[in-house]
C-alpha cells in the first residue's frame, strides 16, 4: 500500500443501506454474556452510524482496524476474539473499532461491503481493505502477526504516532463522551454534534450550557473536548509536529502540537510541553495559560498529572 503525503480530509459519506440477507448462524447471547461475542474493552470499541464520524477523524491521532461484523454470528466470535487480543498487546498503538453491519447498514453501503466479516485499516481517514468473508487459521494468523503490526508501522511512518484511549471492559474510555443514555436532558443537542463529528457546533452547544449553569462540570469538560476536537482532530500530525520542530520559538506551533499529543492520550507530554515552552517564553504567557486551562478541564480531577501541571503552572505566574 503505498503512503499518499497529502493531507487527509477524515470522513466516510454514509448514503444508502445494503441488504446482507439472512443469517444462518445466531447466537442469542449479547456481547459479554456467556456463549456471546467479547465486549468492548481495552482498546475495542463499538461504532454505530452516530459516532462514526467522530471515529473516523480519529484516525488521524492513531491507526484503527475497522471490523465490519455481526456479533450474534457465532461463525465471527472466535475472529472478535482474536482480533481484540491482538490488538490489545498492542498497547495502545492501534485501536479495534468494531461495526454491527445488521444495526449500522449505512456503514457497510460506504465502505462497498457486502457481506460480513469484512476489515479495513483506517489511517487519516483513508479506509485499506484488508479481507472479507471469514478467514481461513492461517490468514487469521498472518492478519495478526504480521499485518496488525504492518498497520502501525505504516501509520507512523505518515506521522500518526497518537495512542487510543484504554477503557475498561464494558465500560467508558475515559476521554469518551458520556453513554447517550446517561447524558443530562441540557447536552443532548451538543452530544448529537459531537457524536456527528461537529465538534464546533458541539463547542458552542457545551458554551450555552454553561452559560445557563456556571458549575456544569460535565460541561466543561465536554466543552473543552470539543474545542480541541474541532481544532485539530483532522490535523496532518506530521507536518504539526515538523513545525514545531522547525521553529521552537512560534507559540501557534506549540499549542498545535500539544493538541496533538492531548488527542493521542498523551496527557503529560501536551501539559509539559507547554509548561516547558513558557519557561523560556513568559511573554506568551496568556494565550498558553488559556490552553491549560482549557486541558485541565479534560482529565479526571483526582488525575496526579493534573495536579503536578496546575502546580508548575502556579509556580509560573506568581
Amino acid at each position: 500500500m503505498a503512503r499518499d503525503d497529502r493531507q487527509a480530509q477524515p470522513g466516510v459519506s454514509l448514503a444508502g443501506a445494503v441488504d446482507l440477507g439472512d443469517l444462518k448462524h445466531k447466537v442469542d447471547a449479547e456481547p459479554g454474556q456467556a456463549g456471546g461475542a467479547p465486549a468492548a474493552g481495552g482498546y475495542v470499541i463499538d461504532t454505530t452510524e452516530a459516532s462514526f464520524q467522530a471515529m473516523v477523524q480519529t484516525s488521524a491521532t492513531f491507526p484503527i482496524l475497522l471490523l465490519l461484523w455481526v456479533p450474534t454470528d457465532d461463525r465471527l466470535i472466535s475472529l472478535a476474539q482474536k482480533l481484540a487480543d491482538a490488538v490489545n498487546a498492542q498497547k495502545g498503538k492501534i485501536q479495534l473499532s468494531r461495526i454491527d453491519v445488521t444495526a449500522n447498514p449505512q456503514i457497510a453501503q460506504a465502505l462497498q461491503v457486502k457481506g460480513a466479516p469484512a476489515l479495513f485499516a483506517l489511517l487519516a481517514g483513508r479506509p485499506m481493505p484488508i479481507l472479507e468473508g471469514v478467514p481461513s487459521d492461517q490468514e487469521l494468523a498472518q492478519i495478526t502477526d504480521q499485518l496488525i503490526p504492518q498497520v502501525i508501522q505504516m501509520a507512523q511512518q505518515a506521522g500518526i504516532t497518537g495512542s487510543a484511549p484504554y477503557q475498561e471492559t464494558g465500560g467508558q474510555e475515559a476521554a469518551a463522551e458520556p453513554a447517550a443514555d446517561s447524558v443530562p436532558p441540557a447536552h443532548q443537542e451538543a452530544h448529537r454534534l459531537a457524536q456527528e463529528g461537529d465538534y464546533a457546533g458541539a463547542a458552542a452547544a457545551y458554551a450555552k450550557v454553561m452559560e445557563a449553569d456556571p458549575g456544569d462540570d460535565l460541561a466543561r469538560r465536554e466543552h473543552s473536548k470539543a474545542l480541541l476536537m474541532a481544532r485539530s482532530a483532522s490535523a496532518d500530525v506530521r507536518q504539526v509536529r515538523q513545525a514545531a520542530a522547525d521553529d521552537p520559538d512560534d507559540v501557534e506551533a506549540q499549542l498545535a502540537v500539544a493538541d496533538v499529543d492531548m488527542i493521542g492520550g498523551k496527557v503529560e507530554d501536551a501539559f509539559n510541553r507547554l509548561l516547558d515552552y513558557l519557561g523560556g517564553h513568559r511573554d506568551q504567557m496568556e494565550p498558553v495559560r488559556r490552553r491549560l486551562l482549557e486541558y485541565f478541564a479534560i482529565p479526571e480531577p483526582s488525575d496526579p498529572r493534573l495536579a503536578r501541571a496546575r502546580r508548575r503552572l502556579a509556580t509560573m505566574m506568581y
